[in-house]
């Protein structure tokens, strides 16, 4: 029974998506829509039947007894869904050694995932309904959907380092097809291949990486590679100019891939420009798919980053440099979707500082409740569009709080989780309160240089968070209206094809931290037994996040009200106070606009010097050499040669008789003159 719902819920997008895109013309847009649509529901209800499965095995054997009332053999029974589980589906790769069977791979780990990229595809699915409904190609967009899903599903239930590859490489291609599906857009088109391109970079390091473990632990799949990391310590590996620690060089490899694929600092450029897909897109690639692909990776491969305390640190480093540097660009833009990209950007770089600190738990923590609350803000801001005839600019809203009440609920619901309102100490709290938290108090418990560091960033990320949140807020539905009469007049609220999906994404938001943080986080046994082997579950780590002092389990809830109360000052009380702002400190402002010029600095680094050796390589190689001296000399001169002698070929047989007598005398004079005929 377990087997046949871990392949209904891996194959079942899968279907969907060669349905929809081999059959779209055949069948139609609406039949389209609802098998694609259903086979998703489908596969997040399996989800949701093997994770509460997981769940309640992993409550402790007592609990799980108790529960069941049958003692101690239905404790082990409950257990069984908590231990790693196998599926084969087929023989794949046979090469030498090499021996690899496609496999579905289901453990604590996995079943978080299922539910998270299930769920959210599924109602991502059902919003595209309503929200692509005029769109002459939808059915090839359902196609790309589904294709997205099954490719992250492929992705979370490897079992090796090639599968993980697979899905990896599979949700690149479906994010290219995706962001770049209004195609005759070319900002779309700019974007699609941005993100293409930028994902090769981290992908290049996450395959040196697979080489990297497969040459020292000497297998790709999962189990068998942990099992050699023990012993890796002292072993070293000869990379660029020198000798270097093995595990380090091969996580620091790995982790650039996820870099690429959740858009880390340096490689976070393509995120934001991935706007330029549909609302959906957004909601689906920043809440369960894509970018979070990064975080599962180092989370799955968490035996091999404990075994390297550089790189552990390096990840530290990284996701609060990101945390920190998307909370800023956050504070000035003005397109209502990017905002909430670079909200994901900086969640991300919480998300990686709990891995780097060995507080996995908390990181994937993070993740589940951060899909709710991230793809309610996303969807909720596709509403807004809706509402204003697909209008992005925030300036140009505001008065929409009456327009589209049920909208702005469900943003409002979204804004409190991301921000992480709640009272600490208690359960009272929206979800992000309950697992951003969890990794602020993770980073001051480790009594570390990069600890302390991550703390202060991550800190000063959740002010900013909370202002740029509010500031969404205030300028989108508090206020006067600053539409145009016609588009604000017409403004009305999304069907319920495209609200239902909000308010399923809002309970999440409401309930995901309260129900799950005692297995995730609070008791450190309960996160031990619910985890069991999926991944590396310190005790110490959490048992001394718990134990910070006061004032650092309260500086997320002070750091949330510094935040909303600038943004009331800033755009409720003093709505001129901005404008002013940003008038006396303009270089600041420009520099946060423009993403601190990260842009400007690739094209100036990376774009011009390429666009510069293409067209040498083009005005010089091709036009000059190959064009000019061999096609337009060497060439142009034998065409010379031959041409002429064609034109002796006349075709009359006296002019062939009388060359044939000429040779015939020219031969004998040389014969005689060599004494030849003697």
């Amino acid at each position: 029974m377990q087997a046949f719902l871990f392949q209904v819920i891996v194959l079942a997008p899968l279907l969907g998506a060669l349905v929809a895109g081999l059959l779209g013309r055949s069948i139609g847009h609406r039949p389209a829509e609802i098998i694609t649509s259903s086979l998703l529901v489908l596969a997040g209800l399996c989800s949701w039947i093997v994770f509460l499965g997981i769940l309640f095995a992993g409550g402790g054997a007592e609990h799980g007894a108790e529960a069941a009332g049958h003692g101690e053999e239905a404790a082990h029974a409950a257990f069984a869904l908590a231990e790693s589980t196998k599926v084969t589906l087929f023989s794949w790769v046979h090469v030498g050694d090499l021996s690899l069977d496609w496999m579905i791979r289901v453990d604590t780990l996995t079943g978080v995932m299922l539910v998270v990229v299930t769920t959210v595809s599924a109602l991502v699915h059902i919003y595209s309904i309503g929200y692509m409904h005029e769109d002459p190609h939808r059915a090839r967009f359902f196609a790309y959907l589904s294709l997205f899903t099954f490719a992250m599903l492929m992705l979370v239930t490897a079992d090796n380092f090639l599968q993980l590859f697979f899905g990896w490489e599979g949700v690149g291609l479906a994010s290219y097809l995706l962001i770049g599906f209004w195609y005759k857009k070319p900002s779309a088109n700019a974007a699609a291949m941005k993100a293409f391109i930028v994902n090769r970079v981290g992908d290049f390091g996450f395959a040196l990486g697979i080489f990297g473990a497969f040459m020292m632990l000497g297998s790709i799949n999962f189990d068998e590679a942990f099992a050699q990391v023990s012993h890796m310590e002292g072993v070293t590996i000869d990379f660029l100019w020198g000798q270097w620690d093995a595990m380090t060089v091969i996580c620091l490899l790995l982790f650039l891939g996820a870099m690429g694929k959740s858009a880390q600092f340096l490689l976070h450029t393509w995120l934001p420009d991935a706007m330029e897909g549909p609302t959906p897109v957004s909601a689906l690639i920043h809440a369960a798919t894509m970018v979070t692909a990064g975080v599962f990776m180092v989370a799955r491969l968490s035996p091999m980053f404990e075994a390297s305390e550089v790189a552990l640190t390096v990840v530290i480093y990284v996701g609060a440099i990101t945390a920190f540097f998307a909370a800023t660009v956050g504070l000035v833009q003005n397109d209502i979707k990017r905002v909430i990209a670079y909200s994901t950007c900086s969640q991300l770089g919480y998300m990686f500082v709990a891995l780097g600190l060995g507080a996995y738990s908390a990181g994937i923590f993070h993740l589940f409740t951060h899909a709710f609350f991230k793809a309610l803000l996303f969807l909720g801001a596709g509403s807004v569009i809706h509402a204003m005839h697909h209008e992005q600019d925030m300036r140009k809203m505001g008065g929409l709080r009456t327009k589209i009440p049920l909208t702005y609920a469900m943003m409002m619901i979204g804004t409190l989780a991301l921000t992480g309102v709640g009272i600490p100490g208690t359960p009272i709290g929206f979800a992000g309160f309950f697992s951003k938290d969890a990794i602020i108090e993770s980073a001051a418990g480790a009594h570390t240089a990069a600890g302390d560091f991550a703390f202060w960033m991550l800190v000063i990320a959740a002010v900013f968070t909370s202002f740029y949140s509010w500031r969404l807020v205030h300028l989108t539905f508090h206020g006067k209206t600053r539409a145009s009469r016609e588009t604000y007049s017409h403004a009305h609220e999304s069907p319920n094809v495209m609200m239902i999906p909000l308010y399923v994404l809002a309970a999440g938001a409401v309930l995901s931290g309260v129900l799950f943080h005692e297995v995730f986080f609070a008791n450190a046994e309960h996160v031990t037994a619910f985890f069991r082997n999926a991944i590396v579950v310190d005790e110490h780590v959490i048992e001394e996040a718990h134990h910070v002092a006061l004032w650092v389990k309260w500086s997320p809830a002070i750091a949330m009200i510094i935040g909303f109360l600038v943004a009331w000052q800033f755009y409720i009380r003093r709505p001129d106070l901005p404008k002013a702002l940003a008038a006396e400190h303009s270089g600041l402002y420009q520099f946060l606009l423009n993403k601190w010029y990260f842009d400007e600095l690739y094209d100036f680094i990376f774009v011009r010097p390429a666009k510069w050796l293409g067209r040498a390589l083009w005005r010089g190689f091709d036009d000059w050499l190959i064009d000019g001296i061999i096609v337009g000399g060497l060439a142009a001169r034998v065409k010379d040669v031959t041409d002429r002698v064609v034109r002796l070929q006349s075709g009359y047989l006296y002019h062939y008789a009388f060359a044939m007598l000429i040779g015939v005398a020219a031969l004998i004079t040389w014969a005689i003159a060599t004494g030849g005929l003697l």
